[in-house]
């Protein structure tokens, strides 16, 4: 991402975790910045179309370490999915190895958001109070599902916002055929993939996560090293 993009984030993220801004100014700046990372995957796209070498496919692996390491790597999917990348989970030690695949423009886009949603999830789930008789764990694993859930949403909405605004059939063409090339790289490097049955939760957290995806800033703040990922305590 350029530096004059990632500033005007990086200051839409600070304005909107500003304890003196209002509910509605937070999400009038979260609302920008996602709108800049949505355009900015867009006419990336539209310029690789033009010369791929400027954006070639690839991959990366980020290791999501525990705790709760399971709903951070739900979290990482839910970010990658909409921006148009797949993750593959690979156990390591007592967390993840995710292995991203995508163009080298939505990778990046994708561990800047991830980045500081971890960040922000760990803000939101401190000071989230647990009901009484439900078990800590439980209810904070919902939480963070409904958070991610929540997150999932706004960046397909933001997405689809700028396909539209970038106009015609051509560009929607465009994004499948890239979405196409990283299926197809996925394949080669895991022909026997398997998809994971799908989880079951118990807890009260959900509507609370929710809310919280809600009002998160999609802005990121930068791209994560393989041991310095922000951690969610237990």
């Amino acid at each position: 991402m350029s530096e004059a993009m990632l500033s005007k984030v990086r200051k839409l993220l600070a304005q909107a975790e500003d304890p003196a801004c209002t509910p509605a100014e937070s999400a009038a700046f979260m609302a920008k910045a996602t709108e800049l990372i949505a355009r900015y995957g867009v006419d990336r796209a539209l310029l690789a179309a033009r010369d791929p070498a400027v954006d070639p496919v690839g991959d990366r692996t980020v290791e999501v370490v525990a705790p709760y390491a399971r709903d951070k790597a739900g979290l990482l999917a839910a970010v990658a999915e909409p921006l148009r990348c797949r993750c593959v989970r690979r156990r390591q030690g007592n967390g993840f190895a995710m292995h991203l695949f995508g163009f080298a423009s939505d990778l990046e886009r994708v561990e800047l958001l991830f980045t500081s949603l971890l960040v922000q999830a760990a803000h939101g789930l401190a000071g989230a109070a647990v009901p009484d008789g439900e078990h800590p764990a439980a209810f904070r694993r919902t939480w963070l599902a409904g958070f991610a859930y929540v997150v999932a949403q706004r960046l397909r909405a933001a997405e689809e916002n700028a396909v539209a605004e970038a106009g015609g059939p051509s560009t929607a063409l465009v994004l499948a055929d890239r979405s196409d090339r990283v299926q197809r790289r996925v394949a080669e490097a895991y022909p026997r993939l398997r998809t994971a049955p799908r989880r079951r939760l118990a807890g009260g957290g959900f509507a609370p996560g929710a809310d919280a995806g809600r009002r998160a800033d999609l802005g990121g703040t930068g791209v994560p090293g393989a041991a310095a990922t922000p951690g969610i305590t237990g």
